[in-house]
């Protein structure tokens, strides 16, 4: 099959990408140009969806905290930004568990892995791009590979994920330079 026949689905885990772009220096992460970034991974191939899995931060009333209030808001302006018409994405929503002050993301490699395994088995795409550093995915990645479906593996070159490098059908670890054109700046 030519490259670009191959239909692809691409798998943002948020919480992670988020981390290791903050881990290079990139700020204003809530203007990045996702669509942008996912297009340039294709190379050619068709897209059949966009998704990005994230802990959806929930503050009780009676509970607010100034951190908390900040931490929804910051989230709910990503949202806004993902699904605006120019990203198009598919938002998938794990949840965010408090413990004493630290918070923890539940349910969001579930989600992903059972849209991998759903993906492969109704046979929605060729290849899946995986931008995760998570090897809570390994089973469903190689249960994907078993029905003949490819896995691309999309890293950081400052902080690799050996384990799902050595499982996906191929990898890619990215610099900081090859995502600095989907970086909003301030004209200002």
């Amino acid at each position: 099959m030519a490259i670009n026949n191959k239909r692809v689905a691409i798998y943002i885990d948020g919480s992670n990408f988020y981390y290791r772009l903050r881990q290079l220096g990139f700020s204003n992460l809530t203007r990045f140009n996702y669509r942008g970034f996912a297009d340039w991974l294709l190379r050619e191939r068709e897209a059949i969806s966009y998704r990005y899995y994230i802990g959806v931060v929930r503050v009780k009333a009676d509970e607010s905290s100034i951190k908390a209030e900040t931490l929804r808001k910051e989230q709910q302006r990503l949202f806004a930004h993902l699904t605006s018409p120019a990203q198009d994405f598919v938002i998938k929503q794990g949840y965010l568990m408090e413990n004493d002050g630290v918070y923890h993301e539940k349910g969001v490699d579930v989600k992903l892995s059972v849209d991998l395994l759903v993906g492969a088995y109704e046979n929605l795409y060729d290849v899946a791009i995986i931008i995760s550093s998570d090897t809570d995915l390994i089973p469903a990645i190689r249960k994907v590979k078993h029905l003949n479906k490819e896995v691309e593996y999309i890293g950081f070159a400052n902080r690799p994920s050996l384990a799902l490098q050595r499982y996906a059908t191929i990898s890619r670890l990215l610099i900081k330079e090859e995502l600095e054109p989907f970086v909003f700046k301030a004209l200002f």
